[in-house]
């Protein structure tokens, strides 16, 4: 893939990646994603450890969350790597980090003297209890935020245990509210104001999802368990099953809405049927209401079904898994998802750019790097002559691709 020239609101932000995993990479992928410079700091030899997920013989997630960005492969742990990230930092306006609490303090380079040093430097710092609290030294995966935060108990079906998701959540989650984060730090500095440390934690992030379950534990004393795919304020919401094994989701939040359905369904009766009438009534008859649905589904394909439910104006969409979406006539139209060259595999299909701007819109630039492809040039940017970067590969502080 012939690589594009660096347009976007972004261009000329130039941001230093040390974070690993999925949080921070989801964050400077955006920010590479809208035209910001971005050096992916890795470990010599394998790399961030994002690229050892392999499915089906494919680094897929590093396939998508390295694209945007340049990788430099530089020796942390030794005194002469850390001086090359000193001068590397001098010349940065973002630096991500997400070691656990206290390393970059270990290392020489607390963020306050970063500061001192650079006054300009956004430090967005990834955790996963927060840099401050009882909890700030403890282990934060993703997994252990989905279910520390409330996520897990209120995701899955009652009478079974509690459910994690089966993909990243709690980093994707809190790696778009970090990205939201830099650029607003960004702008503050813009604005007139400093650099400015961003302490950006997997659990609030999550937390935020359930602000309505606070007010209602404060307030009431409630606490919302696992309804599976029922909705808690509204019914009907849930998936359910057509005719043909094919599966949909209807969801009907409003008055009009479940009205339109009754009549799409050829049941007006059911408009002010006592158990149906209003939605505090249909929420407490909430497993007959479903049976009437699954019994109208039951002599449908869900295509048949959809188009019904479509033509009445009912919010009702078909459930599709990779292979239906990549087939799906609005999402090729739409042109969700796009296929990019990649040095190692030929092509790939990745999700495009996110979300869409009219006039400054991002652009997937460069395909995710082999570790260490971009040593030598982001070195020679930061000042370093040929001889000093051939000393720096010789005694193994820095490797090239």
């Amino acid at each position: 893939m012939t690589e594009v020239a660096a347009e976007g609101p972004l261009r000329g932000i130039r941001v230093l990646d040390l974070s690993r995993l999925v949080c921070g990479n989801m964050l400077t992928m955006l920010l590479g994603d809208f035209g910001a410079d971005v050096a992916k700091v890795e470990e010599p030899g394998p790399g961030d450890p994002l690229r050892a997920w392999i499915a089906d013989g494919i680094a897929a997630h590093w396939k998508v969350y390295g694209r945007n960005k340049r990788s430099i492969a530089l020796d942390l742990r030794s005194a002469d790597g850390r001086a090359v990230l000193e001068r590397l930092i001098a010349r940065t306006d973002v630096l991500v980090e997400g070691f656990r609490p206290g390393t970059l303090e270990r290392w020489g380079l607390a963020p306050a003297l970063l500061l001192e040093r650079h006054p300009d430097l956004v430090v967005v710092r990834i955790s996963g209890f927060g840099q401050t609290g009882d909890y700030r030294m403890r282990p934060g995966y993703g997994s252990l935020i989905e279910g520390f935060s409330g996520f897990a108990s209120r995701n899955g079906f009652p009478d079974r245990p509690p459910l994690l998701p089966s993909f990243p959540l709690a980093d994707m989650v809190a790696g778009m509210m970090g990205a939201f984060a830099t650029v607003s730090a960004v702008r503050a500095r813009e604005a007139g104001g400093r650099g400015q440390v961003v302490d950006l934690s997997l659990l609030e992030p999550m937390v935020a999802m359930f602000g309505a379950d606070a007010v209602l534990h404060g307030f009431k004393g409630t606490v919302r368990g696992r309804l599976g795919s029922q909705g808690a304020s509204a019914a009907p919401r849930n998936t359910f099953l057509a005719g043909d094994g094919n599966w949909l989701t209807i969801s009907a939040p409003m008055q009009s809405m479940t009205e339109k359905l009754f009549d799409a369904m050829g049941r007006p009766e059911m408009k002010t049927d006592p158990r149906f009438a209003t939605n505090t009534a249909r929420l407490t008859n909430v497993e007959a209401l479903e049976a009437e649905i699954t019994a109208w589904l039951s002599t449908r394909s869900a295509a048949e079904a959809w188009a019904t439910l479509d033509a009445a104006g009912v919010t009702a969409a078909p459930i599709l898994d990779a292979a239906g979406l990549a087939a799906d006539p609005h999402v090729l139209s739409r042109g969700v998802f796009r296929a990019v060259e990649d040095a190692e595999l030929g092509q790939v299909t990745v999700p495009d750019v996110v979300p869409r701007f009219s006039a400054t819109p991002g652009a997937v630039r460069r395909p995710a790097p082999a570790v260490g492809q971009d040593s030598r040039a982001i070195l020679a940017e930061a000042g370093h002559d040929d001889g000093t970067i051939d000393a720096l590969i010789a005694a193994k502080v820095v490797a090239e691709n």
